[in-house]
């Protein structure tokens, strides 16, 4: 692959990586339109790494490709929220069950650092180590395409899990429930922590759905 072809790969990743920051922190509002010749000012570029780093994103179900109209941001949306954490449920309760039995104490202590960390994170950084704490737990599944089935609905859920942070007061309810989840874990009493990781996802996104739904 040539020099040329490569740099402009990268940078329709940074583009893209950009767009998607800028669509999880609500600087691109649900549902308002992503014109290409406006991105193109924004980021100094072609419309070809535009284009590049949208379909990319529409794959990733955060932009809508409209017939006729163009990209859009998707909409908050209860019933996306709802799928989210149900797929979420069913994929990470099964992942923690799978990996208890084969957690050292190293692997339950390096996610207790991480939930340290998080403690002290702010809204922006939350998600990504949110998400690196429960994929530390589940590692130790060896069920590579499972995690990064769990990776990518994280991604999906980062702005819903922004919104909650911010609108509910979230971070101290969480802390507690990860905290919980790692003495399950030290304990290695499985069905405790597939019980806890249950009730950690589907009561955050009941709480969120709920108000979405009546606003």
């Amino acid at each position: 692959m040539s020099q040329a072809l490569l740099k402009r790969g990268d940078r329709a990743q940074d583009i893209e990586n950009k767009i998607r920051e800028g669509i999880i922190s609500g600087t691109y509002a649900p549902g308002s339109a992503l014109r290409q010749e406006e991105l193109a000012q924004q980021f100094e570029a072609s419309r070809m790494p535009i284009r590049e780093a949208l379909r990319a994103l529409s794959v990733e179900g955060l932009v809508q490709l409209v017939p006729n109209k163009g990209a859009v941001v998707a909409p908050i949306s209860a019933a996306e929220l709802r799928e989210n954490f149900e797929m979420r449920e069913a994929a990470e309760t099964l992942a923690i069950r799978l990996s208890v039995p084969h957690l050292s104490n190293v692997q339950i202590d390096k996610a207790a650092q991480i939930q340290r960390d998080i403690k002290g994170a702010g809204i922006a950084d939350y998600g990504a180590l949110n998400k690196t704490f429960h994929c530390t737990l589940y590692a130790p599944a060896q069920r590579p395409r499972l995690l990064a089935h769990i990776q990518s609905l994280h991604d999906l859920a980062e702005r819903y899990l922004r919104f909650t942070l911010k609108y509910f007061d979230y971070q101290p309810k969480s802390a507690e429930e990860h905290d919980a989840i790692l003495q399950a874990c030290y304990q290695r009493d499985a069905k405790e922590a597939e019980r806890l990781t249950s009730k950690h996802i589907t009561e955050a996104g009941s709480i969120l759905e709920e108000y979405l739904a009546n606003n």
